[in-house]
């Protein structure tokens, strides 16, 4: 009866690795289509805003850069084009997070993940963004600077308190993750830590590093640091899922497989990105 027993768990083993390394793949590429899709509305709308005030730049995969000396640029402008993208990425997790909440956490599929992941993506699009750029002047940290004129310890101070409010969401969104997958084995309480790994480590640590690979030649340090500073809402996050109980999941779950639709839809995007802005558009 041994070799029976024996040979069941390891069959089990595999299956539960199994499980855990799809949720991983799959995670990834929700993580990837979120980040392109927050970003290319945030990008977007600063390039519009930039033409409507007749603006001068180029547009490549990983930042606008304007071409206009300082004394050419007046007050409107700069809070205008460097806030429009935080203002939009705001708007669009608000209705992604309440799409999630009330309409698809109790359905089945990866919808609902991706839903999340755009939430949180534009959650640091704002947050997070802002503690970055505060950190090189740049960016988003022209804001504050340029509509309140009070001081670097006021910017910095705005910084430390849109950190501190990325940490608190990351923590207090860890049910609303929990209830964004369907496997019960990825669910179970004893394998949380792993769930954690595999689903929330992986796509930031992997996630991160394609993103970076296929801007290549063009990622700027200001980029670089976004993608870090999603750690502040991923790693409270994963405190909170280890902290937090809860275990349940749908009724009937959609079956652990590799979505790849999704995963060749995220290479796909990224590599579009890349080559519709590169060389540079230019504007003005």
């Amino acid at each position: 009866m041994q070799p029976e027993t024996t040979t069941l768990s390891q069959n089990t083993l595999n299956n539960t690795r199994s499980k855990f390394l799809v949720s991983a793949l799959n995670g990834t590429a929700l993580y990837v289509l979120a980040y392109y899709l927050v970003w290319a509305l945030h990008q977007a709308a600063r390039f519009y805003v930039s033409r409507f005030y007749h603006l001068r730049g180029n547009w490549d995969p990983s930042r606008i850069v304007y071409t206009l000396s300082d004394g050419e640029w007046w007050r409107t402008a700069v809070v205008a084009v460097h806030g429009i993208g935080p203002v939009v990425c705001l708007g669009l997790g608000v209705v992604a997070f309440r799409w999630f909440w009330r309409s698809e956490r109790a359905k089945r599929g990866n919808f609902k993940l991706l839903l999340l992941w755009v939430a949180f993506h534009a959650c640091n699009a704002v947050f997070g963004a802002l503690l970055a750029d505060t950190f090189i002047q740049s960016g988003f940290w022209y804001v504050p600077d340029w509509l309140f004129r009070l001081g670097n310890v006021m910017n910095v101070t705005l910084a430390i308190l849109a950190g501190l409010a990325q940490l608190a969401l990351g923590y207090f969104g860890a049910v609303a993750f929990l209830q964004a997958h369907d496997s019960k084995t990825v669910m179970r309480y004893a394998n949380r830590q792993l769930m954690v790994v595999c689903t929330l480590i992986v796509p930031w640590l992997v996630g991160g590093a394609f993103i970076a690979l296929t801007k290549i030649n063009y990622i700027t340090v200001q980029e670089f640091l976004h993608l870090a500073m999603m750690g502040l809402l991923v790693t409270p996050l994963a405190l909170g899922c280890l902290n937090e109980v809860f275990s349940d999941t749908v009724r009937k779950p959609q079956a652990t497989q590799v979505a790849w639709s999704l995963v060749g839809l995220a290479i796909i995007i990224a590599l579009t990105w890349r080559l519709a802005l590169s060389p540079p558009v230019a504007f003005g």
